[in-house]
C-alpha cells in the first residue's frame, strides 16, 4: 500500500462509520447477473476499513475475509460485524493478504484500490484467486455539479493537505485497464446520495483523511467556511451530496 496510507484514518474512525455513504444494494443483483455471485462465494474484501462494503456481502450470505491493515478501522469493523458468523477479520495488506493460494471466489475493494501498489496487488490477487475469479473495484465518487457541491470542493482545495494527490479520481480507466490486463473490464454506474444537516456535513468533512483535525490551527477557519456555505445552500435545513457509485469488474486469472 502507499506509504502511510495504513495510518491515515486512525483518528477518523467514528466519523467514517457515521458519515461515509454506503453502497447501493443493487450491486448485488448486478454481480449475480454478471459474475454469477451467489451465497456460496467466498469473498476477500481488501482494504475493508470499517466494514461498509463487507456488510453488503455478509447480508447476501457470503463468507468474507475482511483484510484491513489499519488497527483502529479493523477493530471498529470487528465491533460492528461480530454477530456475523461468516465474517473473518484479518490484519494484512492488499499486497500481502496472508490468504491461501486459490482460495477466493471473488475479490472486492471498496473505496480502497487507490491506496494499493497496483503491480504488487495484481500479483497477490492472482495468487489467491480460484479459476475465473473476478475482482470488483467500487468507489462512491462524489459529484461536483450543484452550487453546494462546487463550494464544498473549493473548500477542500483551500484547506486540505494532499487532496489532489490522494483523490481516488486519480485512478484513471487506463490504470484500471492495466490492472486487469490481459483481461477486459466492465463498468457499471449506480446513483447514490446522502442528505445531511450541518452536523452531518461537518462529520462527512472530518471523515476525510486530508482535512485538518481539531489539533491544527486552520481547523476553526475551515469549519466557519463550511458553516457559511451550508447556510447559503441548505434547503429546509439540509444539503445533498450526490454520488456516482462506480463498479469495475474484471477477471484476475489468465485463461
Amino acid at each position: 500500500m502507499i506509504s502511510n496510507s495504513t495510518k491515515r484514518f486512525s483518528n477518523r474512525v467514528e466519523q467514517y462509520v457515521k458519515y461515509r455513504p454506503s453502497y447501493p444494494k443493487e450491486i448485488i443483483s448486478f454481480l449475480e447477473k454478471n459474475v454469477g455471485l451467489n451465497s456460496s462465494f467466498t469473498i476477500a474484501d481488501i482494504g475493508s476499513g470499517t466494514g461498509i462494503s463487507t456488510k453488503l456481502f455478509l447480508d447476501n450470505g457470503n463468507k468474507i475475509f475482511a483484510v484491513e491493515p489499519n488497527n483502529e478501522m479493523r477493530k471498529k469493523a470487528e465491533e460492528l460485524l461480530h454477530q456475523y458468523t461468516l465474517f473473518v477479520s484479518i490484519s494484512a495488506t492488499a499486497e500481502q493478504t496472508t490468504l491461501p493460494d486459490a482460495s477466493i471466489d471473488m475479490i472486492v475493494a471498496g473505496q480502497a484500490f487507490h491506496w494499493f501498489d497496483a503491480a504488487e496487488t495484481k500479483t497477490e490477487f492472482r495468487r489467491i484467486s480460484k479459476p475465473d475469479t473476478h475482482c470488483v473495484l467500487i468507489w462512491n465518487e462524489r459529484l461536483v455539479a450543484s452550487g453546494f457541491e462546487k463550494a464544498y470542493e473549493q473548500l477542500l482545495f483551500d484547506y486540505a493537505t494532499d487532496y489532489k494527490e490522494v483523490d481516488h479520481r486519480n485512478v484513471s480507466e487506463q490504470k484500471i485497464a492495466e490492472f486487469f490486463e490481459p483481461n477486459d473490464f466492465m463498468l457499471k454506474i449506480f446513483p447514490n446520495k446522502q442528505i445531511f444537516d450541518f452536523e452531518g456535513v461537518k462529520g462527512r468533512l472530518l471523515s476525510s483523511s486530508y482535512v485538518p483535525d481539531e489539533t491544527q490551527p486552520n481547523f476553526s477557519s475551515m469549519i466557519n467556511v463550511l458553516q457559511k456555505l451550508f447556510y447559503e445552500y441548505s434547503v429546509n435545513g439540509t444539503v445533498q451530496f450526490n454520488y456516482e457509485t462506480k463498479v469495475y469488474i474484471g477477471k484476475m486469472t489468465i485463461t
